[in-house]
């Protein structure tokens, strides 16, 4: 029997399984990701406080399985993406903390170079071009903005105000990287990063397959701080005998997000799947074309297999699990197992309408200067009617996104596969199947980026075979049928809903 180890570094939690060749996991270990918050829009996590959680929870689930290391066959990766490091190359000592995604230390940044004469030049030099060639690269590029989640400007500040960084970087000695590059140097010594992380940077052009040198150029990155971009599963190295006790290879290290798809069993074009952690996203398998946005979909790339090329256009909201975090903060639920049934107690929502904007609006709203808040609170408005909105809104929110899939890609989809912790709630499964028309199938293990980095990994060193071989080891879960009569209810409410939205708008 061989094993498979299955790391994913997530923004909030660290998880490491152990699974056997059935994919099933025989043990696990959990720890949580350290955030720093040093000043007001700041957050950070310590590389060395990482990667020594990083040891223990490999090793605890070694330890927890009880197998024979020998027995371990590969090590896969998943990671969060969109949070960024600094290191020497030749010490590996780090010139910073990780300046994670959610950090907005780059905002007025992000807001004065999206108006800038640059950006707007490019916006609309890529609406001629496209009205010229029709190539989808340019129609992207007609709607292009920075945003606070990539790296681009945030690495930009680092530059400009980590003492040394900048004539690091410009002799050569100081590389950047996402958690995913910092962590295979860490391991192998290499500087190098898969497509499917190297895409999610906003550095890499996902149409042509390399880094944005015209990005580098207008922002003044220096070349040579760019890790080499790699296949998502492959030979990426051995792990440092020390951790296992033999060396293990690395044979997949991938995107939180791809994994999640890939884990899914998304495997063809027209598959869609909603992760619900930390922030929500949904993305759609697009095949062998990069998908071209006006709306703020992002293209990227799923995952590259020696000749084998998959794209996926996502849609994000930040604010999900954390705004659940929140509403336990306050004392109006104890566990957030609760919140389900607590919405499902009453009727409605009392006519409370729920805006979740703790990091702005994103895709298709595009607002990131736009707050949290409750509008229409009443005297008989009670807890449940309080969680009822919050949970509506993280739903309305997902159909959004849905919409300017549907209205962009100008398909019709069936089903939607879901997976992340917050998925286990079903009130929301149930109002996101009614409010889609769709089918949303939730797996008996949520942990799907863990189970696409498991069988990328098992597919790499011989394990399995073939991705049919992977379907037949998906273990079946909940299936919620949409509701006719509700959607049919529920209109009026997303609309006013909207109109909520607007007033919190433009806000900050």
């Amino acid at each position: 029997m061989r094993h498979i180890v299955a790391l994913d570094v997530g923004t909030t939690t660290l998880r490491c399984h152990i699974l056997d060749e059935c994919a099933i996991t025989i043990a696990t270990a959990v720890d949580k990701v350290e955030l720093l918050y040093p000043k007001p829009s700041y957050v950070e996590i310590d590389p060395d406080q990482l990667w020594n959680a990083i040891l223990k929870v490999i090793k605890d689930a070694v330890q927890a399985s009880k197998i024979d290391v020998k027995t371990i066959a590969c090590f896969g990766i998943s990671t969060q993406r969109g949070s960024c490091i600094t290191w020497n190359l030749d010490t590996g000592k780090h010139y910073h903390r990780f300046i994670t995604w959610k950090d907005l230390r780059a905002d007025s940044m992000v807001r004065e170079w999206n108006s800038s004469l640059t950006m707007k030049s490019l916006r609309l030099g890529s609406h001629f071009l496209y009205t010229l060639t029709r190539n989808r690269r340019y129609r992207a590029g007609s709607g292009l903005k920075l945003m606070n989640t990539q790296m681009t400007l945030r690495l930009a500040w680092a530059l400009n105000h980590v003492p040394g960084l900048k004539e690091a970087a410009e002799s050569g000695k100081a590389v950047f990287g996402g958690v995913d590059s910092w962590l295979l140097y860490k391991l192998t010594g290499k500087h190098i990063s898969d497509v499917s992380s190297a895409s999610a940077t906003g550095l890499y052009d996902p149409f042509s397959m390399c880094w944005a040198s015209w990005l580098m150029n207008i922002i003044k990155i220096p070349p040579s701080m760019f890790p080499q971009v790699v296949d998502t599963a492959g030979k990426f190295g051995d792990t440092p005998v020390d951790i296992f006790g033999v060396p293990v290879p690395i044979t997949c290290c991938m995107a939180d997000q791809a994994a999640s798809l890939f884990g899914s069993g998304c495997f063809q074009a027209g598959d869609i799947k909603v992760t619900m952690g930390t922030g929500t996203f949904l993305d759609v398998n697009t095949g062998k074309q990069a998908h071209a946005s006006i709306t703020g979909l992002y293209p990227l790339v799923a995952w590259k297999i020696g000749d084998e090329l998959a794209y996926m256009v996502e849609g994000s909201s930040n604010d999900n699990g954390t705004l659940i975090e929140w509403t336990k903060s306050l004392g109006i639920i104890q566990d957030p197992s609760e919140m389900s049934s607590l919405a499902s107690s009453v009727d409605d929502s009392d006519g409370i309408y729920f805006v979740p904007a703790f990091s702005g609006l994103q895709a298709p709203i595009n607002d990131q200067s736009a707050a949290t808040g409750l509008l229409g609170l009443k005297p008989t408005s009670g807890k449940a009617h309080i969680v009822r909105s919050i949970l509506e809104s993280l739903v309305f929110r997902i159909v959004l996104l849905y919409d300017t899939v549907c209205a962009e890609t100008r398909k019709s989809y069936s089903s939607i596969r879901v997976d992340g912790g917050v998925s286990l709630n079903d009130f929301m499964l149930q109002l996101l199947a009614d409010m889609t028309g769709l089918v949303v199938e939730r797996p008996a293990n949520t942990e799907m980026a863990i189970l696409g980095v498991s069988f990328l990994s098992g597919l790499q060193c011989g394990i399995w075979h073939d991705k049919e071989e992977l379907r037949k080891l998906k273990c079946s879960g909940s299936l919620f049928e949409p509701n006719k009569i509700r959607n049919k209810e529920y209109q009026p409410i997303i609309n006013r809903w909207k109109k909520a939205v607007e007033r919190f708008r433009n806000w900050y």
